[in-house]
């Protein structure tokens, strides 16, 4: 039996699709390659009926969902899908998928190296250490540590709590702000402590880690009025997007002593435009959108993807579909 068509972008192991992608995708689907279906469309069209979404491409259009009449869904091969216009795809009748969940760890992992680096001032360090100009360490220049400090996580979802859980192992206190709270269960098994309001948490944190998903809500979550209510010696660390922190008032706040450093996994736009303030500065650690980055975490990811699309293609309910 022919398998079913499906539109991915190009095959590319640093930008596109990986071979192992495409491994996955064709056990259940033929690939048409992007630049095949723009030189080929009528000979595609009819036929295409998933869309894999990966690293953002192809660039999911309107005028590209015009063009696939028998498209049933756009599978993201991400947690995150706010590149995609999702009332507009559903309006066609097509369905939306995500990958949540599958990353949580690798992501957790990731925000808590973030936390270590920024705590014990470990790039700075590396640098002294391997530069050719180096003839001695400085005994007396100290980082702030993080064994018992205090942990604010705006975001209790799962890479929230899944940092909660590490942040248990260097006795830090967690405080946590979320849109609702979680059970007393949750908060006892990593000794969370809730707070409805987020300017009500931030002056009693240490390093405050932004993991929310994005919406109109969180766009800018974190902001002058924010960063004035943080402590002075505090580190504000971002794993979620970089639409969730103003940069603008962040680079001011950093300027000015309003905060001590920051540790940032995801920027606006990425990669910033090399002439950008936070390059230059030695209390800015930034990271290349590297959460998710691991062999099992990536295979997990387009595996669900895989899941949903085949899913959608038979008619059942989708592991994962995106609704809003």
């Amino acid at each position: 039996m022919a398998k079913p068509y499906c539109l991915c972008s190009a095959q590319d192991e640093l930008y596109q699709v990986p071979a192992n992608f495409v491994k996955e995708i064709e056990k259940h689907f033929s690939i048409v390659w992007n630049e095949e279906f723009n030189s080929n469309s009528e000979v595609y069209s009819d036929k295409i009926v998933a869309i894999f979404s990966i690293h953002q491409q192809p660039k999911i259009t309107k005028e590209l969902i015009d063009r696939l009449p028998k498209l049933k869904i756009v599978a993201v091969a991400a947690a995150g899908y706010n590149h995609i216009d999702v009332q507009m795809v559903r309006s066609y009748g097509v369905k939306v998928s995500n990958a949540p969940k599958v990353l949580d760890e690798t992501v957790a992992d990731l925000a808590v190296a973030l936390i270590l680096a920024a705590g014990r001032n470990l790039i700075n360090g590396v640098k002294l250490a391997m530069s050719p100009s180096t003839t001695f360490f400085p005994k007396n220049d100290v980082a702030k540590g993080v064994f018992g400090t205090t942990l604010g996580i705006v975001g209790m979802g799962g890479i929230g709590y899944k940092v909660a859980f590490r942040a248990k192992a260097f006795n830090m206190k967690v405080l946590y702000n979320n849109r609702s709270r979680r059970s007393v269960k949750d908060e006892e098994q990593v000794g969370a402590t809730y707070f409805s309001s987020l300017n009500e948490m931030l002056p009693l944190c240490d390093y405050v880690l932004v993991a929310v998903n994005v919406t109109p809500e969180t766009r800018k979550i974190m902001g002058w009025k924010q960063f004035e209510l943080m402590k002075t010696s505090a580190t504000l660390l971002n794993v979620s997007r970089g639409v969730t922190v103003d940069q603008e008032a962040l680079v001011k706040a950093l300027n000015c002593g309003e905060i001590h450093s920051a540790a940032l996994d995801v920027t606006d736009p990425e990669p910033l435009p090399r002439n950008h303030p936070l390059l230059t500065m030695n209390n800015v650690i930034i990271s290349p959108h590297c959460g998710s980055a691991t062999e099992m975490a990536r295979l997990a990811m387009i595996g669900k993807a895989v899941e949903n699309a085949v899913a959608a293609v038979e008619g059942t309910p989708l592991p994962s579909e995106v609704c809003d």
